[in-house]
């Protein structure tokens, strides 16, 4: 059992690496500042003059429970870094490297992440059990491959993302993300990819789905009243018992017809 179990984690971490690898999202250089110096920068700023740590790498550290409020972090690499209770409410991350991060009840409520990657972050493990919050967070363009189940995501911007996995290789199409009970009502994912993703029980109620894939996503019991789904695509969706009540665009949705269990959607 426990050669198993180890032999599961090394294909595990394997995947994991390679799948970086492919994306260009690894980062090999060490981290330009210590601990310490992260925490005093942070320390000394202020709400009229925030940290500024735009462009640092500052992989590998741990930076558990840090105040980032409002701090500027465009394009940091936080690679692999430990953020777990890390508060990042209203910082800017455009374009931020977020890696194989450990975010353990990281809060990223109303923080810029647009164009962001955050691919296999590390939400399991330790004493810390919260999931990440997102709440209003801008994550336009993100790329994300994440377990979030049950994550707050409500009101969140996550238009032109691509969240799902469109990678042919078997090993790496294993995964995917998921946003199981997810709460993603009032959020914008028009024109994003969620290929593969599992959603099932989510609440999308009220979101914008415009144009989004949902290509082989799990939707079962997912709550999408009041969303728009106006040109989405649900081919092979799961949509066992998912609700459509009230929603917009529903004639103009693609799929459909080729969705699984499209006789149990509930209108």
């Amino acid at each position: 059992m426990i050669r198993a179990r180890c032999f599961a984690i090394s294909t595990v971490i394997s995947t994991v690496v390679a799948l970086l690898s492919a994306t260009g999202a690894m980062s090999a250089a060490s981290a330009e500042l210590s601990v310490d110096q992260v925490g005093a920068l942070l320390k000394a700023a202020s709400p009229a003059k925030p940290a500024d740590l735009a462009g640092k790498d500052l992989s590998d550290l741990d930076l558990s429970k840090l105040d980032f409020r409002h701090a500027q972090l465009r394009g940091t690499s936080f690679f692999a870094s430990k953020l777990v209770l890390a508060d990042f409410r209203g910082a800017n991350l455009e374009g931020a490297n977020l890696n194989g991060a450990w975010l353990m009840g990281t809060d990223f409520s109303g923080a810029n992440l647009t164009k962001a990657s955050l691919l296999s972050v590390v939400i399991l493990g330790g004493e810390v059990k919260k999931m990440p919050v997102f709440k209003g967070a801008n994550m336009t363009g993100v790329k994300m491959i994440a377990d979030l189940p049950g994550a707050d995501l409500s009101g969140a911007n996550i238009s032109n993302a691509m969240v799902g996995v469109n990678i042919k290789n078997q090993g790496m199409g294993q995964m995917r993300t998921d946003l199981n009970g997810a709460n993603l009502a009032g959020a914008n994912l028009s024109g994003s990819d969620f290929n593969r993703s599992v959603m099932n029980f989510s609440n999308l109620r009220g979101s914008n789905l415009q144009g989004v894939s949902f290509y082989l996503v799990r939707l079962a019991g997912a709550d999408l009243t009041g969303a728009d789904v106006t040109g989405a695509d649900f081919t092979e969706a799961d949509l066992d018992g998912t609700i459509f009540k009230d929603a917009k665009g529903f004639d103009q949705a693609k799929g459909i017809d080729r969705a699984v269990n499209r006789e149990k959607i509930v209108r």
